[in-house]
């Protein structure tokens, strides 16, 4: 229960749809329990028992309540028979139980009407603030989560909170207020016969509670190898022509059948379980039931109690035995929903460390240079850059070459912050980045990677990706032709209305690259990454867009991260790293003229 109520909370802005569910369910567990006591006066004018009364009775007190009330159904009965006859009675009774079942299934619809925009309205919010939640958390998250997971909690665990959610909010109000009418009502007709069904009410609920004792731990189980199955869906899909090309479909097939059986093995035996639930209280019920008929039948025969009486007290018993089963399903399901909350909320309630802090400002302008001053920043235990110190002049282009792994793309992550230093400062202007909104700080700086990023949408909303929805389409274009990629766009069926596919995939990897490259020169920002963002060109193409990045890159801050050496000669600087230091830096023909480690790595591209 402790992570559903934290879950509840999401319900406090359908607060009026709990009020009319709640109001909805008094009235049917009013009006269920009413048309079950409606049987009493039904079979008494069938056994004509009904007493003669002539008067109308008097209240006398709560303490005469059942006199009373038995007096008062009696007057009106014998009115009704001097009145029509016992035919006439017995019409008016069959009337009264009509329309009080009518009732109580109007009732039951409305509840579940309300409860509908509740759930629905929950589950649409928790959805909504864990999308983003995960668009707001670092890199370094998911580094370490399963892509399947996340999709798993944002699916099947909504789904089962979504679940339990109903039953809790059904347990809660009907089924609970539906055992105490009956019960008032039972005590009412007999205390007797009340009492003897309470000697038997606690061990049922021993028995329950042991069968469902470990089913959070089931829940919890199955939810997490649900995710293992999704992360093997999701990557065989995305490494589809990898799997063809290493002939290793049966490869897979056997490490998703393992999956699938481990899944298989869990999910049974948390649904048998659950499924126990309801078989087990239904026959513990039954035996309730069956003692009373008893004990209820020795004081018929005895002549405490009448017939009729029996029947109908039976009848309330049995009606309990409906709101107990499905209290006992309740608390399955919520251990279920518990359980699925918990995967939730550790979403939910993971701190960014990545956080803009109280006093940051909103930085708007790039004026005179970016400064990463004696920085250390490393993965887990391994060190990536080792008290490494880079000043990038504005207006000026840096180049970072290397081996990989040598710290490069770290350094592009670094300055847009997806990452945050574990020692030393990078500044702008003079302002540790650490100040200045996250928003303000990645609105100065466009970015293109080596993978193209690409979304199933049309070729113009990618490239329009985060700016202002009234841009203009006359601006997209130019970015394209900046990027080499209005001709091949304007060929495509619907031209810039086209849909690219799942990660562009109707287009080529040059293609896809190009229009990476027209969205971050849409963007127009003071400072450009380029993370090798010429590696998935071809050669012309590689040479038309080099063309168009120099010509972009003139008067504007650019920090190019290059694999082709001959990409980057033009640098103002160009930065030779090994293991996350600077072992070389100049301009192309000093660093030629050096002889060392920039030579070497010309001479073995020119080799190649």
């Amino acid at each position: 229960m402790e992570y559903i109520k934290k879950i509840l909370a999401f319900a406090l802005p359908y607060k009026k749809y709990a009020f009319l569910n709640i109001i909805s369910n008094v009235f049917q567990a009013i009006f269920n329990v009413l048309s079950l006591i409606a049987v009493g006066p039904l079979l008494n004018v069938l056994f004509k028992n009904t007493e003669r009364v002539h008067t109308a009775p008097v209240w006398s007190g709560w303490f005469g309540i059942k006199d009373f009330l038995m007096q008062t159904m009696n007057y009106q009965f014998t009115q009704q028979i001097e009145t029509n006859g016992m035919q006439g009675a017995l019409l008016l009774v069959i009337v009264l139980i009509i329309v009080l079942f009518l009732l109580k299934n109007i009732f039951a619809y409305s509840a579940l009407y309300f409860i509908t925009f509740l759930r629905n309205g929950v589950v649409k919010d928790i959805r909504n603030a864990m999308y983003k939640k995960v668009l707001d958390l670092p890199l370094s998250f998911f580094s370490e989560k399963r892509k399947g997971d996340i999709l798993a909690r944002m699916t099947s665990d909504v789904g089962n909170v979504e679940w339990s959610f109903l039953r809790l909010i059904e347990m809660l109000v009907r089924e609970p207020l539906t055992i105490i009418i009956s019960l008032i009502s039972m005590l009412v007709i007999s205390v007797k016969l009340t009492i003897f069904m309470f000697i038997f009410l606690p061990f049922a609920g021993g028995i329950i509670a042991f069968i469902g004792k470990k089913l959070k731990a089931q829940s919890d189980a199955v939810q997490i190898e649900n995710g293992h199955f999704l992360s093997q869906i999701e990557e065989s899909l995305t490494g589809l022509r990898v799997i063809k090309g290493f002939n290793a479909e049966e490869q897979k097939q056997n490490q998703f059948e393992s999956i699938t059986g481990t899944l298989f093995t869990k999910v049974n035996k948390m649904l048998n379980r659950q499924n126990l639930s309801s078989p087990v209280s239904e026959f513990l019920g039954v035996l309730v039931i069956v003692a009373i008929l008893f004990y209820g039948g020795k004081l018929v025969v005895s002549g405490e109690m009448e017939g009729a009486t029996l029947i109908m007290f039976l009848l309330l018993a049995y009606s309990i035995l409906q709101p107990v089963k499905q209290i006992s399903n309740a608390v399955y399901s919520i251990k279920i929903g518990n359980a699925s909350a918990e995967r939730i909320l550790t979403i939910l309630e993971t701190k960014n460390p990545i956080a803009d802090t109280i006093d940051a400002i909103d930085k708007t302008n790039f004026e005179n240079e970016i400064a990463l001053e004696n920085i250390t920043f490393s993965y887990e235990e391994q060190v990536v850059l080792d008290d490494f110190s880079l000043t990038i002049p504005k207006g000026k282009i840096v180049a970072l070459v290397g081996q990989s792994g040598s710290g490069k793309s770290t350094i592009a992550n670094l300055l847009m912050r997806f990452y945050d230093v574990n020692t030393g400062a990078l500044k702008m202007d003079g302002v540790n980045i650490k100040s200045i909104h996250k928003k303000a700080l990645r609105g100065l700086m466009g970015i293109v990677t080596q993978d193209a990023i690409l979304f199933n949408d049309t070729v113009r909303n990618n490239i329009a990706l985060g700016m202002d929805k009234d841009v203009s389409l006359e601006a997209i274009q130019e970015a394209c032709k900046i990027a080499n990629a209005h001709d091949f766009i304007m060929a495509l069926p619907k031209q810039y209305d086209t849909n690219i596919g799942d990660a562009g995939g109707k287009l080529s990897g040059g293609q896809k690259q190009r229009l990476s490259i027209a969205r971050a020169v849409l963007k127009n920002p003071p400072i450009m990454i380029l993370d090798e963002a010429t590696s998935a060109l071809d050669t012309e193409s590689e040479r038309l867009v080099q063309d168009a990045l120099n010509k972009m890159m003139q008067n504007r801050t650019s920090v190019v991260i290059a694999h082709r050496l001959s990409t980057i000669q033009n640098a103002d600087l160009i930065v030779v790293m090994q293991q996350g230091k600077i072992i070389e830096q100049g301009k192309h023909q000093e660093l030629i003229a050096k002889d060392g480690a920039y030579k070497k790595l010309i001479d073995m591209q020119s080799f190649a």
